[in-house]
This record gives structure tokens, C-alpha cells and sequence, in this order.
């Protein structure tokens, strides 16, 4: 739910039963006695909803019970997954703390983001997935301009190898 309302926040928050956690829409670089600061995804109950969200759009998700994350970096139709295994609930956070390994992309989520590229005629993506202990993926979101030198070298090699591919094909392959 993306809402300004605070009254629709709480009311969403409060029909969530496993819980529900606040992402910012825009990650703005602040600072806070000259320090530099970032607003992580964290766990949100109704009682932490307060009349500042009229302030700007604010964006709120149920929570997925995770086993981990996934990042599926899309260049054309080839798709790099890879596993992130956090201690935080945002492994942005301390990417020192997490480790990463290349995963297989199970076919039916492969053919959804086949589905949802050619829906935004996207020739890039990065598509960010919760992964529960069943193996069940939920999709969060995808940054157009998603980062993906943290990964690990080999699939950043192969990344960079299908980038300088496609822009040599150009926009329209």
C-alpha cells in the first residue's frame, strides 16, 4: 500500500496478521549532525503510524515470514539470481554481514518476470524477491536501475558481459 493517509496505514497495518513492514517510495540521502543517515525497511505496528505520514506518500508491505532474499538481475531475457542471506531484515543494511551465492530462478517466477518485462518494455531490471522456508517466492519489487556489482564475481562478470551484449544489439532486441 502506498498511502499519505494515516487512518488507511493503521487500518492496512492492522489487517495484517504476520506483520507488516515500512520501505521509504525514495531512498533520499539525509543527514543528522553532519552524519550521513538512510531510512532501512523495518517492522511498523499501528501504534507507530503517526499523523506525519500525511507529510508524503509512504509505502507499507505485509511481511513475508523469509528464509531469504533473492536478487534477480534481468539484462534482455537473461535472468542472474542470487541468494542473499541477512541477519537484518533489510540486508542493505550491514552488506558486510550477508552472503551471497548465485541461485537457480524457478521457471514459474522466471516466466512472471518475462511477463511483467515485456508489460514495462523493460530491457533491464532488478527484481527483489522474499523466499520462504517452503520455497514459496514473493515478489517486492523491481528497481529499474537496481545496483548489482555487490554480487558475487562471477555472476558480475556475467552481468557485465550481457550489459555490454545488449547495448550492442541496442533498444530494440
Amino acid at each position: 500500500m502506498i498511502t499519505d493517509d494515516p487512518r488507511e496505514a493503521r487500518a492496512f497495518v492492522t489487517r495484517q496478521s504476520g506483520g507488516v513492514v515500512y520501505k521509504p517510495v525514495w531512498n533520499t540521502p539525509y543527514r543528522v549532525d553532519g552524519r550521513p543517515h538512510s531510512v532501512w525497511v523495518r517492522e511498523v505496528r499501528a501504534a507507530d503510524i503517526t499523523d506525519a505520514v500525511s507529510i508524503c506518500p509512504h509505502l507499507f508491505q505485509a511481511k513475508v515470514d523469509k528464509a531469504f532474499d533473492a536478487r534477480v538481475t534481468v539484462v534482455g531475457d537473461r535472468l542472474f539470481g542470487v541468494r542473499i542471506d541477512s541477519p537484518d531484515l533489510d540486508w542493505r543494511r550491514r552488506q558486510d554481514a550477508m552472503t551471497c551465492t548465485p541461485i537457480d530462478v524457478p521457471a514459474p517466477v522466471a516466466d512472471a518476470i518475462a511477463a511483467y518485462r515485456a508489460a514495462f518494455r523493460l530491457v533491464y531490471g532488478a527484481f527483489d524477491f522474499a523466499v520462504t522456508a517452503a520455497g514459496d517466492w514473493y515478489f517486492l519489487e523491481c528497481n529499474p536501475n537496481g545496483q548489482w556489482a555487490w554480487q558475487p564475481e562471477q555472476t558480475t562478470a556475467a552481468i557485465a558481459r550481457a550489459l555490454a551484449e545488449q547495448l550492442e544489439k541496442g533498444p530494440d532486441t
